[in-house]
């Protein structure tokens, strides 16, 4: 697989830093959607409410409906489904995130799979962004040093 050009270096550095607030965003989004998750669907049956009869933040039951789907009774903004949707929403760009730094870091498929895999495993995304900021800072680190001290290798990868 083909080296990234040291002229695409800052903006590797720009996507890395993009990629590292995404990683901690969604990761944090999925530990409240599985949160959300066991709230509604253990024997606990309850979803999270901002306002309404309950007050300011509350949890309020759900109750299975004729066709078997569980029906919230809460009243107020229903926090859980807005869990929901903001996790699924930024998990898109999550991904956009991930093919960034994939594609100037000219990795592999799988390495794409495993990062793309940070924003539906839990606590993966926080252990990806850690281990994939340590492998890209050292890289840039080897290669600009490795750069600096030949010249000629300086100029012709940055055609």
């Amino acid at each position: 697989m083909a080296a990234p050009k040291l002229a695409s270096f800052p903006a590797i550095r720009s996507a890395l830093k993009f990629y590292q607030i995404c990683s901690v965003i969604t990761g944090i989004g999925l530990l409240l959607l599985v949160t959300e998750m066991i709230l509604k669907y253990t024997p606990l049956r309850v979803e999270v409410f901002a306002g309404g009869s309950g007050g300011f933040l509350w949890l309020a039951p759900v109750i299975p409906g004729i066709d078997g789907e569980l029906v919230s009774t809460g009243d107020g903004v229903n926090l859980s489904l807005g869990i929901l949707i903001v996790h699924g929403w930024f998990y898109v760009v999550y991904l956009f995130a991930c093919f960034r730094i994939w594609s100037l870091m000219r990795w592999s498929l799988w390495r794409f799979l495993i990062l793309a895999a940070g924003g539906v495993v839990p606590f993966l995304s926080f252990v990806m962004e850690a281990i994939v900021a340590r492998d890209i800072k050292n890289y840039l680190a080897t290669r600009e040093a490795a750069a600096a001290s030949d010249p000629v290798i300086s100029t012709e990868s940055t055609r």
